[in-house]
């Protein structure tokens, strides 16, 4: 049986304060081998680098989220990069974009998105981007920097998922391809070739259906896998595997499993 890659996640997040262990053990038994934790600022970050050192089958990545920027003071760059030097498994930059929802200015957004990026290309390292109605704002950066990595919790048009794809980059969904509105996600799951999928959890938020409202954690992941599987007309397991080689790659984490 296939093993899900749960390829973004954030278990330090409070919602797991009470029982963050227990539930990052239990995976295993749940049809979990692998998760990427993303980091939201420096903070986070270093706690993401620490469950790197903690859980074998815990990856990372670090960076200034959007919405986070605004809160970010001293050379934080420097910080990021003394995380990544300390720790192999920090093995993306992220996440980090555009997030238009809330009200952080964009020319502080952009000052933080361009300057990670400039990291990533530094670093050699995939980025993990967070777009948020700003689909065409991220694409024009993308095609600029044409940085390697993914675009998490896609929510756009699936004509600008193709244009990402075609700049080499994945695409992850999250439970909300199960709700019944999700008909952008469900479209774009549809038409994007399959060796550009990721299956993700954006945990503790974005519980699938019939969860939907509750604490999301990875084990959940088996009804997003169902969602594309029905919708591209293939197996569960095909899915399953299919997303954990392709975050194997999009991670480029060959040479630490």
């Amino acid at each position: 049986m296939a093993e899900i890659f749960d390829s973004h996640s954030h278990y330090y997040n409070t919602r797991f304060d009470n029982d963050r262990k227990e539930v990052l053990n239990g995976l295993k038994d749940k049809g979990v081998g692998l998760v990427l934790v993303a980091g939201c600022d420096i903070e986070s970050s270093k706690k993401v680098s620490q469950m790197c050192r903690d859980y074998n089958f815990v990856f990372g990545s670090a960076g200034v989220h959007p919405t986070d920027s605004i809160r970010v003071t001293g050379d934080y760059l420097s910080e990021l990069r003394k995380l990544f030097s300390e720790n192999p498994k920090l093995v993306a930059v992220g996440e980090i974009g555009y997030d238009y929802f809330y009200d952080t200015p964009k020319e502080i957004q952009t000052k933080f998105f361009r300057e990670q990026l400039t990291l990533a290309k530094e670093l050699d390292k995939p980025v993990i981007i967070h777009s948020r109605e700003a689909s065409r704002d991220t694409l024009e950066l993308l095609k600029e920097f044409k940085p390697k990595g993914v675009v998490h919790c896609y929510s756009s048009s699936t004509e600008v998922a193709k244009e990402i794809v075609n700049l080499g980059m994945y695409i992850g969904f999250t439970g909300v391809i199960t709700f019944d509105n999700a008909k952008k996600a469900k479209v774009t799951a549809r038409e994007i070739p399959l060796d550009r999928i990721l299956i993700e959890t954006d945990c503790p938020y974005l519980a699938p259906v019939p969860f939907r409202g509750q604490r999301c954690d990875s084990s959940m992941l088996t009804y997003v896998a169902d969602a594309i599987a029905e919708i591209r007309g293939i197996s569960r397991e095909e899915v399953i595997k299919a997303s954990y080689d392709n975050a194997i790659r999009a991670y480029e984490m060959e040479s630490l499993i």
